[in-house]
């Protein structure tokens, strides 16, 4: 990391939306060849400071200077220009083209890339560079996760990219797959590249960057602090402004909650000898059995990418299966649509919030009346848009939606307070079941705290709640039960107490 003048500095940043300032004289530095972690919790402003950055929003106050020289962006492709590129937490990619036909698609000012012929030149030498294996002719509908972001990666660099903003870059992968994508942000550092690393992963901020940046309600609490010098618990302190003795370096409650499980209680979901296939045609479920309780919390632990997307689409009732069965509260689930499972008491939170369950585009008040309105709730003939607003700001206040107004845009709220959106809309009164998918996924300390107490507090009034979930340490501390899925099969069950090393050593495949 260059010890010389800042390559990148933003002073003073304000900025704000209506009546709420979001951004209150925030400043950050990047050196030359530095990974500098951005950290915060949801709604910290993190995001918004970014978009200023790349253009997306313009700053109401403060200055941005590039090697000491004011810095003018107006709007994405001034920022572009000058060689500041963003891999979001939702990639940009466009599945039915090839990764060179995406690189082509974004490389309207850069005429050296017009030929596909420069283009797949310019991904495989930027590939090699940086240490990733890439195929420029793949389409990216075929790719993995890991492989898309990537990509993703690829292209930016390839348009010119020498800072790189990264947006929870392993938010979505395996422990192995994170650790080659971090090591890979070294490297670029040390090529020379700087870059922005904004993750909730504390162990990543202390293992992986050089400085750390802290925001806190819109304002810098702590700027350029060397990690070598911070221990995971101080960082943590800083970000929620106390101490958070309970939770582990990422955020999980360490504190298990007492098992509410009615042992006689009715199975809420049965599933039987459930087979499906994926959409081109190859298993992706096996004679999956399994049931979940009145009051427990069953947790699907297994690695990315084994059934369990299909899994959860089929519960929820946007995927056909091939044979088998789904009882929900002892009713045949099977050939229902997702309005009738719902009608049952099936409540889902997905995996991706906002390519499945909320609409970025709409209000907030919409969001929370999308499941609703066609109930009659607000009327028949012509909705009541008083009541959906009144019922919305209950709902902001209660559950404490920070920087949320009823007529304020869902795609302007920070992942944390999106998912107290999707939180209050599922879990009402009428939930009998919660299919939850990674639902703490991309989330900070504090919002994953707020969404176990959540799923707890729903097994406590009864409800029973299937917990698919990555996250070891998740499962573990809130599973009742534990279920471990591999290839689509369903390798064992084990107790809520399991160790870690017994869940690894049935996702390997050992009993």
């Amino acid at each position: 990391m260059s010890q010389g003048s800042p390559l990148l500095t933003l002073s003073a940043i304000d900025k704000s939306f209506d009546i709420h300032r979001v951004l209150n004289s925030v400043s950050f530095e990047l050196a030359r060849g530095e990974v500098h972690a951005l950290l915060g919790e949801n709604g910290a402003g993190k995001s918004t400071l970014m978009n200023i950055l790349i253009g997306v929003y313009s700053a109401d106050a403060g200055k941005l200077e590039l090697e000491g020289k004011p810095l003018k962006i107006g709007k994405p492709s001034d920022s572009a220009r000058q060689g500041i590129g963003m891999v979001h937490q939702h990639f940009r990619l466009v599945d039915r083209l090839t990764l060179t036909e995406n690189l082509l698609l974004a490389a309207d000012d850069h005429p050296q890339l017009k030929s596909r012929a420069a283009a797949r030149e310019a991904l495989l030498n930027t590939a090699k560079e940086i240490g990733f294996t890439l195929n420029p002719d793949c389409q990216v509908g075929e790719l993995s996760v890991a492989e898309k972001q990537r990509a993703e990666i690829c292209k930016v660099l390839a348009l010119g990219a020498r800072i790189l903003i990264l947006d929870e870059p392993t938010a979505v992968l395996t422990d192995s797959e994170a650790s080659s994508m971090l090591a890979a942000i070294r490297r670029m550092a040390e090529s020379g590249r700087s870059i922005i690393l904004i993750t909730h992963k504390l162990r990543e901020v202390v293992g992986f960057s050089h400085r750390v940046t802290i925001m806190r309600r819109g304002e810098t609490v702590a700027a350029g602090l060397d990690t070598s010098d911070l221990s995971i618990e101080k960082i943590s302190s800083l970000m929620m402004g106390s101490s958070s003795t309970s939770l582990s370096p990422d955020g999980i409650d360490s504190k298990k909650a007492p098992s509410n499980v009615q042992e006689h209680g009715p199975d809420l979901l049965a599933i039987s000898h459930l087979n499906a296939r994926r959409d081109d045609g190859a298993p992706a479920l096996t004679d999956v059995s399994l049931r979940v309780r009145a009051g427990e919390i069953l947790g699907l632990a297994g690695v990315g990418g084994n059934g369990q997307h299909e899994l959860t689409e089929l519960l929820s009732g946007i995927r056909s299966a091939s044979s088998g069965s789904v009882m929900i509260d002892g009713a045949d689930a099977l050939g229902l649509s997702p309005r009738q499972r719902r009608k049952l008491g099936l409540r889902v939170i997905p995996a991706d919030r906002m390519a499945s369950a909320l609409v970025s585009d709409l209000s907030i008040a919409a969001n929370l009346s999308l499941t609703s309105v066609v109930s009659g709730r607000f009327g028949r003939l012509w909705l009541n848009r008083r009541r959906m607003q009144r019922e919305a700001q209950a709902s902001i206040e209660q559950h404490e939606i920070a920087g949320a107004r009823p007529s304020g845009r869902m795609g302007l709220l920070s992942g944390g307070n999106a998912q107290k959106v999707l939180l209050a809309r599922e879990i009402d009164s009428g939930m009998k079941l919660l299919l939850a998918h990674s639902p703490t996924r991309g989330l900070d300390i504090r919002a994953s705290a707020l969404v176990h107490q959540r799923l707890r507090e729903a097994a406590a009034k009864g409800a029973a709640c299937l917990l698919v979930s990555e996250d070891v340490e998740e499962i573990m501390a809130l599973s009742d039960r534990i279920c471990v899925i591999s290839a689509g099969k369903i390798m064992g069950e084990l107790p809520g107490d399991a160790s870690a090393a017994d869940i690894g050593r049935l996702i390997l495949g050992h009993e």
